[in-house]
């Protein structure tokens, strides 16, 4: 039998000595937090887009507030995440290093909603920061390893107990090696990934270059080109609106990403 109250971390479950959560929640909860998070660095990596970075960072910061000061079970994450791994049985975990954890998490959202969401500052330090969230992410939801777990029993004299997979307890037997036959086959795997690059780069049809094209078109002198490719067209004339409206940004600027910005914002 478990018990849960609105103001609380972690579940009382009876045979578990510390309050618990439930991994399979916590791994589904991150997933959903990756995939928003990826989206959003995407636009920006990509496109020079920012905005849904920002709009992630606001709903990210306050998932993690919920987490740690009221209760992991009423974040939204949680919620979702729960209700799809309804039917799987529970796996528990502790709850005090998954706080810990959250509490880092929650310590990066606010650093990115003040740099990035209030005084739209983007640099190094966000690309950083953000690097580091999808890190922990990933490493949650897909491997189930917890980054920030493993620094709570580095700053705490009292481990951490019920980790995932048993990692907390004395191991029962060495970990297995991979082998050479194993190593054979991932370092086959890394020189075919290799050949497939170059093969597909080789044979990328004329005019789908991308960004590289048009950087190479514009060395050529050829400006005003819509698409890779297309012949020179005369430069019309530019409204003072527009060339306001058109300069890049300073953040742009600083990561390198002024000709995305401008493809975005449909400048010239």
């Amino acid at each position: 039998m478990k018990s849960t109250r609105v103001f609380q971390f972690g579940e009382d479950v009876d045979g578990y000595p510390i309050k618990v959560l439930n991994e399979r929640a916590v791994r589904a909860a991150a997933g959903i937090l990756l995939l928003g998070a990826m989206t959003s660095f995407m636009n920006a990596m990509l496109l020079g887009n920012f905005q849904p970075t920002r709009f992630f960072v606001m709903v990210f910061m306050l998932d993690m507030a919920i987490r740690v000061f009221i209760n992991p079970l009423y974040a939204p994450s949680m919620i979702v995440g729960g209700w799809v791994v309804r039917y799987q049985t529970p796996d528990w975990v502790g709850a005090p290093q998954k706080r810990f954890a959250w509490g880092i998490g929650l310590v990066l959202g606010v650093v990115m909603f003040w740099t990035m969401g209030i005084n739209q500052i983007v640099g190094p330090i966000n690309m950083l920061v953000c690097g580091t969230c999808l890190t922990l992410m990933f490493c949650e939801s897909a491997f189930g390893i917890c980054l920030g777990c493993k620094v709570y029993n580095l700053l705490n004299k009292e481990k951490a107990q019920l980790c995932p997979g048993g990692v907390c307890e004395v191991p029962a037997a060495p970990p297995k090696s991979l082998g050479l036959g194993k190593m054979a086959v991932l370092v086959a795997f890394v020189g075919y990934t290799v050949v497939a690059g170059q093969w597909v780069k080789a044979t990328r049809p004329v005019g789908l270059g991308g960004f590289d094209d048009m950087a190479t078109l514009e060395d050529m002198g050829v400006k005003g080109a819509a698409q890779p490719g297309a012949a020179a067209q005369p430069s019309a004339p530019v409204s003072a609106a527009e060339a306001e409206r058109c300069q890049v940004p300073a953040f742009a600027k600083a990561i390198g990403h002024e000709a995305q910005w401008k493809l975005h914002n449909h400048c010239k």
